[in-house]
């Protein structure tokens, strides 16, 4: 595997670190900044909106840039946006930060998955694809917790600083490694051909099963802490520890689903969805007992995580001649189930169904994904059938 798609996961850990480290830094940052922890919380909303939108536009925008020259501009502005969030004592300007950090966050993701794609034979882009993803899985074992800690002992301020300085170092990572220059004229993309990728119907199965499988994903992980202290009953020291083993999993999860990815995309699709369907169930029913909750956390962390690689080469997969507008596309779907699962799941505990039902909303929406694959496999046959049946027909 190429040193530079290991450098891609790095700036991807950088930048997730931040994305993922609010969680644990809401009380100080709201404290500080003079605001409820409710209006802190909507800095990780505007984080998601940013990204949303920002894959798609700046997919476009940036289309035929050399990949390093755009790699670099947005791990700088990034790096820019965490200096200036850590300077600040305004709301408004900190907010404004964070839609501008996830915008350009967005578009990195969206350009380094298609430069990773770029660098490996086909039959190692699921691999390529577990490394750059692992690059967030270890951010959510890793950087989270460090995050909160740097936060606590030395200030929310201190955090971003932390971010920026490691995603200045990633890229000079980029700088090193990723090839310059501008593609040649005749394989350089086109935003035609990149749009016209985006009438193929099989794409927006993809595109929500990966939503789907996401949300179901997210609105329990959004809630275990909440769970594991109200329900479960454990002491806040041991939630680090829990959600480290949640990371544990993540990763056992991604290492195999990306060895499975390009062999065999729908039997790891289908294992890995049912999987989480069935743990959240069973999350659900067995969240009062300790005993019973820890080991489904880390099952929650494996099957959601191993269809990760799957959902990620299967967009490349079905708009092959538009591989920027379709890590574009696979970031925004991956967002909008990081953005809907857990809404999906405050309204419930809001209604005072009380944690557990994340649960049973996270098996129905895995269950919506299944139906989903089902559908695109349906699909992916009928043409071979159609070719069949056509061959079988005898000529004059």
């Amino acid at each position: 595997m190429p040193l530079a798609v290991f450098i891609l996961g790095l700036a991807i850990f950088a930048q997730g670190t931040s994305e993922l480290m609010l969680a644990g830094l809401l009380p100080e940052m709201a404290a500080d900044l003079g605001v409820s922890v409710p209006d802190a919380g909507l800095l990780i909303s505007a984080f998601a909106i940013g990204m949303l939108v920002g894959a798609p536009v700046l997919a476009v925008v940036t289309l035929r840039w050399p990949r390093r020259t755009a790699l670099l501009t947005f791990m700088l502005v990034f790096a820019l946006t965490h200096v200036a969030g850590a300077l600040t004592s305004s709301y408004g300007l900190l907010f404004a930060t964070r839609v501008a950090g996830a915008v350009v966050y967005a578009g990195f993701w969206a350009v380094a998955a298609s430069t990773a794609i770029g660098l490996v034979p086909p039959n190692a882009r699921g691999r390529a694809m577990s490394i750059l993803v692992g690059g967030l899985t270890v951010a959510t074992l890793l950087g989270l917790s460090l995050g909160t800690v740097i936060g606590q002992h030395l200030g929310w301020r201190a955090a971003f600083w932390a971010v920026a300085a490691l995603s200045t170092l990633a890229a000079v990572g980029v700088l090193a490694t990723i090839p310059g220059g501008r593609p040649e004229r005749e394989n350089a993309p086109r935003i035609t051909d990149e749009l016209r990728s985006l009438l193929n119907p099989r794409l927006w199965l993809a595109l929500a099963t990966t939503s789907l499988a996401t949300g179901a994903l997210l609105v329990s992980f959004s809630y275990l802490s909440a769970m594991l202290v109200e329900t479960t009953g454990m002491e806040a020291a041991w939630v680090p520890a829990i959600l480290a083993l949640y990371g544990v999993g993540a990763t056992i999860g991604i290492t195999i689903g990306g060895r499975t990815a390009d062999t065999r995309p729908f039997p790891t699709l289908y294992a890995g969805i049912a999987g989480l369907v069935v743990t959240s169930a069973l999350l659900a029913l067995a969240a009062p007992v300790a005993l019973l909750a820890v080991p489904l956390i880390v099952l929650l962390g494996a099957f959601g995580f191993f269809t990760n690689p799957t959902l990620n080469t299967r967009a490349f997969a079905l708009a092959k001649d538009a591989p920027t507008m379709a890590a574009a596309m696979s970031v925004s779907a991956f967002n909008v189930g990081i953005t809907v699962g857990p809404w999906l799941g405050g309204l419930a505990i809001a209604a005072g169904a009380g944690y557990p039902s994340v649960g049973w909303i996270g098996a129905v929406l895995g269950v919506a994904a299944l139906g989903t694959v089902a559908l695109s496999a349906r699909t992916r046959r009928e043409p071979v059938a159609a070719a069949h049946r056509a061959e079988a027909v005898p000529r004059a």
